[in-house]
């Protein structure tokens, strides 16, 4: 790493005279030709930190530099040689990827006689010179945050500010906008990467954790994987459910936090703590940036849900309970899912994964009877979602990939909206409208508009609002999209306390983490499913005598990739 591109001394920043501070006391550098991690559960400070680095926000006591210049006195010299992509980044989804690029040439002032190189190179960079003429709006997720990358690189900057570029895009998008960044940083870019895939954050030179607006951890980040040396374990070979051992650990005083992996359970346990008898073989395995991210905010939640505990039992049923058969949906020309076959049984969590665009929401739409099928069938709960969708929908939760609830609504009015869309009754609309408040700690924000929360109480707003009716089935398009590691395992706790009461889960993610958590998963590419199986399976498939023990995410690109070459072929 070079030499200092910026610089934080002493910075607090409030918003509200009277509240908490949004960053209290902070002092870190961003060095030159490396990537610097931030990292941080929801509300720690993150965007803050970034915006204060481009002058957007002046801080209320320290001072802030960047690339020599102060953000007080020169914060045009700053934005004219840094780059900056939001976490919500302004394309137009009307334009073109080619009028995108001109029109932020024109924000950023790039010389005329400039444009065809930059475009060309920034085109070729990225590999979005086939879909120049495509409109942005009917980009994949990951091609959107290939041609934000571009615009924020039109002017070649000296710091590049990325607020959670990678949010939603799929794990090999992932690999390719990680490899573009360390490009860059090999001509001497320096790189601040704010991103909620803890996996990422081992990849960086340097990692700064934030919490409620404290830096609480600034180096390498194997430094932070060492505390947790030695007191990491992976549980194997458990004759018990494996959902129902993990609820059990988490409650042990001894255990700080736990995982499912495939067939195992991952624990992280306080130093001098013995690992709980699960009835499994146990051996301490490799640490991970993850396992000291939890250990130094003090512990992932418990292992017992609230929610599951307050519901009945689904009732029993023979047969599946959602059921897919040759699920087909053309648009035009184009077949967006193709032939999609499968049958989730009872208590089951059964996930679709696949890159941005394969036709995952395209299933789920079809399947939740948003979407209309162009061949084959759909049931919930027995019902046909052509001839009774009423009735399977009444059966069914759903959790959109996007925020899907009212943004001017306050919280409250958007639990009595949909207390009403699913029929509840007054009585019981009002108790479970309370109990939903309770569970979720939603009382402070009644009031408050659903479309200014912060994005973890936005999705547990939106997972109470499916839940509230107590149904059968759960679809969760990417529930926990851009939240942080803390707040997924609360959300997987209710989810796992949900199917061990006889709740059928589909649920869709870019978190292959999350992922282990399913029972059975699809691989959906390109419209069709390539590969289905038990995560172990999955990764038990692509491993070699070179690679013995893949990663889930490993397995994932290695069948794209396969499934690619036998396209070619």
């Amino acid at each position: 790493m070079s030499a200092d591109l910026a610089r934080l001394s002493d910075v607090t920043m409030r918003f509200e005279a009277a509240g908490p501070p949004a960053l209290d006391g902070i002092s870190a550098a961003i060095g030159g030709g490396a990537v610097t991690g931030l990292v941080g559960p929801d509300g720690a400070g993150k965007t803050t930190f970034l915006r204060l680095l481009t002058g957007l926000l002046l801080p209320a006591s320290g001072t802030v530099e960047a690339l020599g210049y102060s953000t007080v006195t020169e914060p045009e010299r700053i934005r004219a040689e840094i780059g900056y992509m939001p976490q919500r980044f302004g394309l137009y989804e009307d334009l073109t990827v080619r009028e995108n690029l001109n029109l932020y040439a024109d924000l950023r002032g790039l010389p005329a006689d400039e444009r065809a190189a930059t475009f060309e190179r920034l085109l070729r960079f990225t590999d979005l010179a086939r879909f120049e003429r495509r409109l942005a709006g009917k980009l994949s997720g990951g091609m959107k945050q290939k041609l934000g990358l571009a615009c924020a690189l039109l002017r070649r900057p000296r710091l590049l500010l990325l607020d959670e570029p990678s949010v939603g895009v799929d794990p090999l998008s992932r690999r390719e906008l990680w490899a573009m960044v360390q490009e860059l940083t090999a001509d001497g870019i320096g790189v601040l990467w704010s991103t909620a895939y803890l996996d990422e954050a081992e990849r960086c030179g340097r990692v700064l954790l934030l919490n409620e607006g404290k830096l609480l951890f600034d180096g390498p980040p194997g430094e932070l994987s060492d505390r947790v040396a030695e007191r990491v374990v992976r549980v194997t070979d458990m004759t018990r459910p494996k959902r129902q051992a993990l609820a059990e650990a988490l409650d042990r005083s001894g255990v700080i936090d736990g995982v499912i992996q495939g067939r195992a359970i991952r624990l992280v346990m306080k130093g001098g703590e013995e690992p709980p008898d699960l009835g499994g073989k146990v051996e301490t395995t490799t640490p991970r940036f993850e396992d000291g991210f939890v250990d130094i905010l003090g512990g992932g939640p418990g292992g017992r849900s609230a929610l599951a505990a307050a519901r009945e039992p689904a009732p029993e049923r023979e047969g599946a309970v959602i059921e897919a058969h040759g699920l087909t949906k053309r648009f035009g020309d184009f077949t967006a899912a193709e032939n999609i076959t499968f049958d989730i049984a009872r208590g089951e969590i059964f996930g679709l994964l696949g890159p941005n665009g394969a036709g995952k929401s395209t299933t789920f739409k079809m399947l939740c009877g948003l979407l209309k099928p162009s061949a084959g069938e759909g049931r919930v709960a027995g019902f046909d979602l052509r001839r009774d969708s009423a009735n399977a929908r009444s059966r069914l939760g759903y959790m959109a990939q996007k925020f899907s609830l009212y943004g001017d609504l306050s919280v409250r009015q958007n639990l009595q909206f949909f207390a009403g869309v699913y029929g509840l009754d007054r009585a019981r609309a009002n108790a479970q409208i309370e109990r939903m408040i309770e569970i979720f700690e939603l009382g402070r924000l009644l009031g408050t508009s659903a479309g200014s929360l912060p994005l973890g109480f936005k999705q547990r707003l939106a997972l109470a609002a499916a839940v509230m009716h107590e149904p059968d089935a759960l679809f969760l398009d990417e529930p926990t999209s851009g939240v942080d590691p803390i707040t997924r395992r609360e959300f997987w706790t209710h989810i796992n306390g949900l199917v061990e009461k006889g709740v059928t889960v589909l649920v869709t993610t870019h978190f292959m983490d999350e992922a282990e958590y399913c029972d059975r998963i699809a691989l959906i590419y390109r419209g069709r499913a390539i590969a289905s199986g038990a995560p172990d399976e999955l990764k038990a498939g692509v491993a070699s005598a070179e690679h013995p023990d893949p990663s889930l995410e490993d397995a994932f690109i290695a069948m794209i990739e396969r499934a690619e070459t036998r396209e070619a072929a």
